[in-house]
């Protein structure tokens, strides 16, 4: 048995200390970074939204933005072994406030997608990976197991879009060369519609136009799962005791507590951007 333990070292046990451990796990072939400014982003809105652009579009102004979801998918490239193109699509979820006059305000949201190509090294597999899947239906022999092929895996990191500024366009304006808009509202999937609450997304029709400028910092890297041989140390019980509440004493919990000076600097949370770049 313990030759076993350490198998997919190439030179055996014998050559393997006590603390030698194998893991199952994924390795970087490659990685970039980059930082991006997309002008003029078309924001779709529902109804409610379209109605206040088209009835308070000089007093627009979006509040923040946030990555809703991302949807990553890896290409070869032909007649270069080894590259592959990842592709993103960016749904960027966006706070927005119109000012209704009298000194009110009314919130909307909206959505808009970007688009983002990068080429990495992913080398070369040729194999079929089978892995158990405790959760499949083993009546039938198919569903007993998960099949993917060794194709790399893309991930993208990346920081909530900076909101360089906003504008409204009327339908006599036009958009200009410089306006983005990569698919419809009708390419925005339905499950990140109702996840925002927005209803039926509109496009527009013959009302106004809203666009955002957005400055997005990411990070892509290229994986593929690799085994490695890792030197590890036996899991020791921790000697501190979980601890809750006191219900007798309910501000002993609160005054352990170190004070959250971080939350008064003005660079906390999501929505904290430089208010003066801002529409």
């Amino acid at each position: 048995m313990s030759e076993n333990r350490c198998s997919c070292n190439s030179g055996g046990a014998s050559s393997v200390g006590r603390d030698g451990v194998c893991i199952d796990t994924y390795r970087v072939l490659d990685s970039c970074r980059d930082k991006d400014c997309y002008e003029n982003v078309r924001v779709y809105l529902n109804n409610g939204g379209q109605d206040l652009i088209d009835r308070f579009g000089s007093s627009v102004r979006v509040v923040c933005a946030k990555i809703l979801w991302t949807y990553l998918s890896v290409d070869p490239i032909r007649f270069n072994r080894g590259f592959y193109q990842i592709n993103a699509r960016i749904y960027v979820h966006l706070r927005l406030e119109a000012c209704t006059g009298m000194g009110r305000s009314q919130e909307f949201c909206g959505i808009a997608a970007l688009d983002k190509k990068v080429i990495l090294y992913g080398g070369e597999g040729n194999v079929n990976i089978y892995r158990s899947d405790p959760e499949a239906n083993r009546c039938t022999p198919w569903n007993g197991s998960v099949h993917t092929t060794n194709m790399p895996i893309g991930v993208m990191e990346a920081v909530e879009p900076v909101v360089l500024g906003s504008t409204v366009v009327e339908p006599r304006e036009g958009c200009g060369c410089n306006c983005y808009s990569c698919c419809t509202c009708d390419d925005i999937p339905s499950a990140l519609v109702e996840d925002c609450a927005l209803g039926q997304l509109t496009d527009g029709g013959e009302g106004n136009t809203l666009y955002v400028s957005l400055g997005l910092f990411t990070v892509f890297r290229i994986e593929r799962p690799a085994q490695l041989l890792v030197n590890a140390t036996d899991y020791s019980v921790p000697e501190k005791e979980c601890k809750g509440d006191d219900p007798c004493n309910p501000c002993a919990l609160f005054r352990s507590m170190s004070f959250p000076t971080g939350e008064f600097s003005g660079d906390a949370g999501a929505c904290n951007y430089d208010k003066g770049r801002h529409a």
